[in-house]
């Protein structure tokens, strides 16, 4: 493996990609591809949105998803107008004033979620929950040119109701959430107990926002737990399986891979330490990475394993691993994903499109895995290799998924999946995350190429893409509110804070501040952390001054639980002697300047790390 890549060069080409996406731009754009066929391309995907959203709204539309062969409309997650809620940001990323305020004014007025009726606990977040965050953060914004002036937090609020009544899900003994939840009762008494690693570890972005937009940390404390639990089931090799009883924390699929069941936990890991700067989720995201590019990663293509033994257990392409190249490029990681990308794509170039199953073993599509439902992993992932590396095959690549979709599997009032991928034969149905993540990532491919001017490439912020597609800004509410700011101006939640200091009074805030400390890889805090990093306040906003200061646990985002005999250490604490808290913590402080392992594989990983046990020092991992 190549060496490990610091932080700072990670961090760095992030920010390149966000704040100079016009950097690299070639006058050549590719083979074939000149500039004003790239305007044209980028036209004629913006007319394929409309195909099909306008089709939705006049076919289909407040049932949920369009059915484009013919014509009408179906409920398929909630009965509640989930294409429309799906495609609002992407409403706003094509400029269209007129229509994303009219989708916001009908969705403020007439959507409801006390209805009787058991969801997705990880699509209803992903494709609801996030599309009403993403909207809302636009229509409230005079900074992205789409505010809307009648707007006055309908989204947010129901985004805050839904959230309310998916929380029941995470009530297990484990902490990760049952799969399914009724919005009017709660969790169903005969629910399953199995869920997926993806559905337990892919709603820290959505819940994450929400709490810092709401001030409550409820949201956010439950999805990092969720996803503590289940690094806390890993293998002694760093994998984790496919699917866990959420109960007894047993998996009951031990297949490990980054596809079907599994594969946005990885992407969540890091881009909820993009979007909220918190280094717990980099830590564990990095021994993850690490591991998956050592047991799975059969270069260029990846391969699903035994968790405990790495063991193969299916070479198989799997149409969601398409993600990964994409992934690699936010962690810096390009000359494997550049390889990886090109095998993938050459599934697509045989078939015209990707089937969900490819076995690499007969170099065939996969029995029972040959339909393509217009998914977008693999057309994200090329906008993502094209915004780094701007070489003119990408745009080839594009072009031709162009070519696929309107040949192959456009339809009279939409785009039909492709129920067979070697007849090209096409179903009555159209995903809402067609209108979410197809289009908009081909759209921004092309708009990239011309030269931007789009929300998300010229906008006022830099945006993280959830793994629907939604873009959620890193604004200071959202991205720096555990950040310490001793600054004129910071983001600071203004109840209670001092507005005006003088310079000793920082000074003394910071010594205060700091009595926490690590050591070695040892933490040593004078109080629990668990219950809130900040607390809720009714109001919150841009004050002149400073945040109180964060101890080194809050600063690493790492939580500690008191054990019952802590009292004592907590009264010392609040005396001002720093001492050890016997407690437990989910991730090892780490020590850049240790060569040892973060966790020793030797360990049994269902047990917590004690932050107080000597001799635990481990080193910050980096990327291979």
């Amino acid at each position: 493996m190549e060496a490990p890549k610091p932080l700072s060069q990670i961090l760095l080409l992030f920010l390149l990609l966000s704040a100079y996406p016009n950097a690299f731009i070639l006058t050549a754009l590719a083979e074939g591809v000149t500039p004003e066929e790239a305007r044209q391309l980028r036209d004629e995907v913006h007319g394929m949105f409309y195909h099909a959203f306008d089709s939705y709204m006049k076919h289909a539309f407040p049932l949920d998803e369009l059915r484009p062969l013919s014509c009408g409309g179906e409920d398929t997650l909630g009965g509640y107008a989930l294409t429309l809620i799906d495609s609002l940001d992407t409403l706003a990323l094509l400029g269209d004033r007129e229509r994303f305020a009219a989708s916001v004014e009908w969705i403020g007025k007439n959507l409801r979620f006390d209805i009787n009726k058991t969801v997705s606990l990880f699509e209803t977040t992903i494709r609801v929950l996030g599309g009403l965050l993403s909207g809302h953060l636009i229509a409230s914004d005079y900074a992205t040119g789409m505010k809307i002036p009648s707007y006055d937090n309908q989204l947010l609020n129901l985004a805050e109701d839904l959230a309310r009544r998916l929380l029941p899900a995470f009530d297990t003994p484990t902490g990760i959430p049952f799969g399914s939840v009724n919005l009017l009762h709660g969790v169903d008494e005969d629910e399953s107990k199995i869920t997926s690693t993806a559905g337990g570890g892919t709603l820290t972005l959505e819940f994450g926002v929400l709490s810092r937009l709401t001030n409550d940390p409820i949201f956010e404390q439950v999805t990092k737990n969720a996803v503590r639990g289940l690094w806390a089931r890993r293998s002694k090799l760093n994998l984790v399986g496919a699917h866990i009883n959420v109960f007894t924390g047993e998996w009951t699929q031990k297949d490990a891979g980054i596809g079907t069941s599994i594969d946005s936990f990885y992407e969540y890991l890091l881009k909820a330490y993009l979007l909220f700067g918190d280094e717990e989720y980099l830590f564990i995201f990095q021994e993850a990475y690490r591991a998956a590019m050592q047991y799975l990663y059969n270069d260029p293509w990846y391969v699903e394993v035994n968790m405990d033994s790495a063991a193969i257990v299916w070479p198989l392409f799997n149409s969601l691993q398409a993600f990964w190249p994409g992934l690699q490029v936010l962690a810096g990681d390009i000359d494997p994903a550049i390889r990886t990308h090109g095998a993938f794509f050459s599934v697509w170039k045989r078939y015209g499109f990707t089937p969900e199953g490819f076995n690499l073993a007969t170099l065939s599509v996969q029995h029972g895995q040959n339909s393509y439902p217009l998914r977008p992993e693999l057309i994200e992932s090329t906008y993502w290799l094209y915004k780094a590396t701007r070489d003119p095959r990408y745009l080839d690549v594009g072009r031709d998924m162009v070519v696929s979709l309107q040949n192959g599997a456009r339809c009279p009032c939409g785009y039909c999946h492709i129920s067979d991928v070697e007849f090209h034969t096409q179903e009555d149905h159209m995903e809402s995350f067609f209108l979410a993540e197809t289009v908009k990532y081909l759209w921004l491919l092309f708009d990239l190429a011309v030269g931007p001017d789009n929300l998300v490439e010229s906008g006022p912020y830099k945006y993280i893409f959830s793994t629907e597609g939604h873009l959620l800004p890193a604004t200071p509410q959202i991205s720096l509110v555990l950040e310490h700011c001793s600054y004129v101006g910071a983001f600071c939640k203004s109840a209670g804070y001092k507005q005006e200091s003088h310079a000793s009074d920082i000074a003394t805030d910071l010594q205060e501040a700091n009595v926490s400390r690590s050591d070695g890889g040892r933490v040593h805090t004078g109080f629990p952390l668990y219950s809130s990093s900040f607390e809720s306040t009714s109001t919150a906003g841009l004050i002149k001054g400073f945040c109180p200061g964060l101890s080194h646990g809050q600063k690493l985002g790492i939580s500690y639980v008191a054990s019952i005999d802590a009292t004592h250490q907590y009264e010392s604490a609040n005396k001002r002697e720093p001492t050890v808290l016997q407690s437990h913590s989910m991730v090892v402080v780490p020590n850049p300047s240790s060569d040892n392992s973060p966790s020793d594989n030797d360990n049994n990983h269902d047990n917590f790390q004690e932050s107080s046990e000597g001799g635990s020092e481990s080193e910050s991992l980096h990327l291979s």
